[in-house]
């Protein structure tokens, strides 16, 4: 592993601890992983906006959220992958049309419209634009998410849109993001603006959707909390997301090696 230059985990179940918190040792690795020369990056389902207060805390050099759909750098965006006005509103439509009782969450690059009348409660989207979609959005979507009672439905959506569909661990959340999208895209895209191949990438994560960057990255690492099929995967299964796993795989695996 002495070539690696980049490490990219996910945050939920992976770099964060159950209660949503960032050990104090898990911040100084990260902070010295600029002493070997290694960038640092986060790839997280969340958006922005729900992903800002650990963005704060760890300080990674780059920042992949939105299931990979929106690429930042220091906070500043950079790129994306994001569907088009009509598709857009197609699909809005569409769900809202099941019921227009469904939570509806659409990000596109002037933030995240929602639809509850909660917002201001929310300790993760409390930034969210109130929108209930009445009128067609004027911004293009990165990425939709709504809350179905039947994974059956989101599957019709995606199939009839020609989109992916992406599942939440413990959730009844579907996600739509259009098929040249995802985190691995995402990789891709930063790896080749960095001049990094994708052997010299380190990537850690815990569920399904981490599975592509685990598998295509040089090293691919499950915290042993993953589910059963990360583990399978996985190159390496370190500790728990609680016993800092992925601090602990870089302190003893990439820092001892340069």
């Amino acid at each position: 592993m002495e070539d690696i230059k980049m490490v990219i985990t996910d945050l939920d179940f992976t770099v964060l601890h159950t209660d949503k918190n960032i050990s104090a040792y898990t911040q100084d690795i990260f902070k010295r992983c600029a002493d070997y020369g290694i960038l640092t990056a986060v790839a997280t389902a969340r958006y922005f906006i729900g992903a800002e207060r650990f963005i704060d805390i760890l300080k990674p050099d780059y920042e992949i959220t939105t299931d990979g759909t929106m690429t930042y750098c220091d906070k500043d965006f950079l790129f994306g992958y994001g569907f088009d006005i009509v598709a857009t509103n197609s699909i809005i439509s569409e769900i809202m049309s099941l019921n227009s009782t469904f939570e509806l969450t659409v990000a596109t690059d002037k933030g995240v419209y929602w639809n509850s009348e909660h917002i201001s409660e929310s300790p993760v989207l409390y930034k969210a634009i109130y929108n209930d979609y009445s009128a067609p959005l004027l911004d293009c979507a990165y990425k939709i998410v709504a809350e179905l009672p039947e994974r059956v439905i989101a599957e019709r959506i995606a199939e009839k849109y020609c989109c992916n569909m992406i599942t939440y661990r413990g959730e009844n959340r579907y996600g739509f993001i259009v098929k040249s999208a995802g985190k691995m895209q995402a990789i891709m895209t930063l790896a080749k603006s960095l001049n990094i191949t994708l052997s010299q990438i380190i990537t850690f994560g815990d569920d399904l959707n981490d599975i592509e960057m685990l598998t295509q990255c040089g090293y691919g690492v499950a915290v042993s909390n993953a589910v059963d099929e990360v583990k399978k995967i996985a190159d390496y299964i370190t500790e728990s997301n609680d016993n800092d796993g992925v601090a602990v795989f870089i302190e003893k695996n990439l820092f001892a090696l340069h």
